[in-house]
This record gives structure tokens, C-alpha cells and sequence, in this order.
């Protein structure tokens, strides 16, 4: 999801506060919710971990499309403006 592990993460920027989470994008962290249930039913289904990596991988990918490209997700992340 991010390209690197979390102790390749904490390595690479020691000074970060907080963990990866803190830093994604809203686009990630519903890309990253989502794996996280997909990845249980793969598992309930049996699926070997080389072979949920590959579709959560595949999944990720077209989440991250998807989501970039919508104005309401971006919308999302701007705080309300109310009189």
C-alpha cells in the first residue's frame, strides 16, 4: 500500500511522529480499510499469502485509480464551511 514496510518506514524517517497511517492520504486509508477486509475473507476462504498479495495488490491498484479520480472523495477530506 505504501511501498515500504512500517520498519523500512520508521528506518527512512526517524524523526516522523505517529506511524504511516498518520501521514496517508484519505485515498489510502479507504484503500487500506478495505484490504483489511478483503484480506480476512481471502483468508476465511483458505486463499494461500502469496496469492491474496496478488489480488490485494491488483485491488489496491484499482481502489487507488478509482478514488483519485473522484471529486466527492477529495471533497471528503476538506472540512465543512457552515454559516
Amino acid at each position: 500500500m505504501f511501498g515500504v514496510t512500517a520498519a523500512q518506514s520508521r528506518e527512512a524517517n526517524p524523526k516522523a511522529a505517529g506511524n504511516m497511517r498518520d501521514a496517508a492520504t484519505l485515498e489510502q486509508l479507504i484503500v487500506l480499510s478495505n484490504m483489511e477486509s478483503i484480506n480476512a475473507v481471502l483468508i476465511h476462504q483458505g486463499i494461500a499469502p502469496s496469492e491474496r498479495l496478488k489480488q490485494l495488490n491488483a485491488i489496491a491498484i484499482t481502489q487507488m485509480r478509482s478514488l483519485i479520480a473522484l471529486e466527492s472523495v477529495k471533497q471528503l477530506g476538506t472540512p465543512s464551511r457552515l454559516p
